[in-house]
């Protein structure tokens, strides 16, 4: 059932949806019920619009399903590759072998850059600084590059920093102290800084074939 009507709402379902533990569930399912009391619908349960509403919801549904498969054969097919660059990806802490697997589709071989800068500049998040005669422009990105990958890495700063609650990130220190130090900064300029960092840092552990560790991070 889909909840679109108090009477559709499957309590078992929700107490026992994989990844949602109890008190979550719990809580989850309360918030429907006070929900449901409170609510009244404009329409009934079979008009067409729900009906519409329904079939929607159903579409969601299959395409995540199909969408959690693709990333399980990627994944697989990643370990299959020569260099363990996967397993490398993973070792930050807030990557998930989905984000690993987006990320290594995106930039392909990482090893064929020839430094951090030109993986910058593929990406697109290298700076251009601009001057004319007394006026110097503020510098800013080129945005030339792979947008996909930049809306990858953006939104695995946000991972990181999320991740560093429970597993130390040097990117997930650099990007709190940049925020809690730079009131003038826009939040977008310091998420842009913390992605040269990353892309340094992976371009290093992949260059090396290393695993990420935190101390040793902290002294480079």
């Amino acid at each position: 059932s889909l909840f679109q009507y108090p009477q559709g709402i499957n309590l078992h379902k929700i107490f026992y949806t994989p990844g949602i533990g109890y008190h979550r569930a719990n809580y989850l399912a309360q918030r429907l019920l006070n929900l449901a009391n409170i609510a009244y619908p404009s329409v009934p349960v079979d008009f067409p619009q729900v009906i519409q509403a329904r079939d929607y919801a159903q579409r969601l549904i299959t395409l995540t399903s199909k969408r959690k498969a693709v990333v399980t054969q990627m994944v697989t097919m990643a370990n299959q590759l020569k260099h363990d660059d996967l397993s490398i990806l993973t070792s930050i802490p807030g990557i998930s072998n989905t984000t690993a697997v987006l990320l290594l589709s995106t930039l392909g071989d990482i090893r064929r850059f020839r430094n951090p800068n030109t993986l910058n500049a593929f990406v697109g998040v290298d700076l251009r600084h601009y001057e004319l005669g007394q006026f110097t422009a503020a510098d800013h990105i080129s945005k030339r590059g792979n947008a996909m990958a930049r809306k990858i890495l953006y939104r695995i700063i946000g991972q990181i920093a999320s991740a560093s609650r429970y597993h130390h990130c040097h990117i997930a220190d650099y990007y709190s102290q940049k925020k809690k130090s730079s009131q003038s900064r826009s939040s977008k300029k310091i998420a842009i800084a913390a992605v040269h960092k990353l892309i340094r840092t992976i371009y290093h552990l992949i260059i090396y074939g290393q695993k990420y560790d935190y101390q040793l991070a902290n002294h480079h």
